[in-house]
């Protein structure tokens, strides 16, 4: 009887001692191109979790255009932290209340630990010549770049050129749309994210240039997988300042437990040793140490901030991007 008693007690011990040492699984949400770049980041946070706390962790992924994860978490995705490439997507869940309305304060840098910029990359000796914003509205020269609708990614190509033609233009809004309208219209693909647009260029040669973020074209342009089809990256004088936000789902992690852990996944992307990972994707971050060293890895350019110029993220969805706004009445008239 007692050995009995002392088996289920040593038993009951074992069990509770592994549950502390498993925490729970947590679920990321990321945009399309971000599968390599979060290979490498989750284990080293597995790794990192384990000796802060003992503690095994399990992440899951998921990768999507990020307007549409943000539909998926508001239809009830159970989701722990987003690492998105829009502040809009995240806004959208904030405005739901999901996240926290003030959730920009939760991390440094307006919780943005690291930003990009929209790059072109062309066929082997740039046989279209292409050098700036101003040659995607010529006649010769056909697009691929995600759908507007689905991508945060394509947004910030609306946006840059968006930005240009606003300052080529002085402002004039008719001039300005109609040159947004006419890269628009240049578009032979609107793949609903990033990877499918990669594939449709470099694997099966639709169009002249493909726009996406400069630490993709980069990484397409140097990729094994890639490297055979010669391509070159052009990035223009003036581009758009493009952060990616990153968020605790409040809802969720509050549901699950996982808030510590969640909160601890995202405040190590702030690393020196993750800051690091991240540059080596040709992403451009704002340690303090490391972005003196690689400086010259960048293409020099001049980002513009669209908040600076087209008011807060919410006039800018309102204005653009939401049902019926300039981005659909462009489309319509492709």
């Amino acid at each position: 009887m007692f050995k009995k008693l002392s088996l289920a007690i040593a038993s009951t011990v074992l069990l509770s001692s592994f549950a502390q040492a498993q925490q729970a699984p947590i679920l990321n949400a990321s945009y399309d191109v971000a599968r390599e770049l979060f290979a490498v980041i989750n284990p080293k946070f597995q790794e990192h979790w384990k000796k802060q706390t003992g503690e095994d962790i399990k992440i899951d992924q998921s990768f999507a255009g990020t307007s549409r994860q943000a539909q998926d978490i508001i239809q009830g995705k159970k989701v722990d932290t987003v690492t998105f490439n829009q502040v809009t997507d995240v806004d959208i869940l904030a405005k739901r209340g999901l996240i926290k309305k003030d959730w920009q304060k939760a991390f440094p840098n307006n919780s943005s630990p690291y930003y990009s910029t929209i790059g072109f990359l062309v066929r082997k000796g740039n046989p279209k010549n292409i050098k700036s914003w101003e040659d995607l509205t010529r006649d010769d020269v056909k697009l691929v770049f995600p759908n507007p609708k689905t991508s945060g990614n394509a947004r910030y190509t609306y946006l840059g050129a968006w930005l240009y033609a606003n300052e080529k233009f002085k402002g004039d809004e008719a001039k300005i749309k109609q040159f947004v309208g006419k890269v628009l219209h240049n578009v032979t693909n609107f793949p609903t994210g990033g990877r499918g647009a990669t594939v449709a260029f470099a694997s099966n040669g639709q169009g002249d240039v493909l726009l996406t973020f400069e630490s993709e074209v980069i990484n397409i342009a140097k990729s094994d997988e890639f490297k055979a089809g010669g391509f070159e990256v052009i990035i223009p004088e003036v581009s758009v300042l493009a952060e990616f936000p990153v968020a605790v789902v409040d809802k969720v992690v509050d549901e699950k437990g996982t808030r510590k852990v969640a909160t601890a996944y995202l405040d190590y992307e702030y690393s020196r040793e993750i800051q690091l990972v991240l540059s080596t994707f040709n992403l451009r971050v704002n340690h303090p140490d490391l972005k003196k060293v690689i400086a010259d890895r960048f293409a020099k350019v001049r980002l513009i901030d669209p908040t600076k110029v087209l008011g807060d993220w919410d006039k800018i969805q309102q204005t653009h991007f939401a049902s019926g706004a300039t981005l659909d009445q462009l489309l319509a008239n492709r």
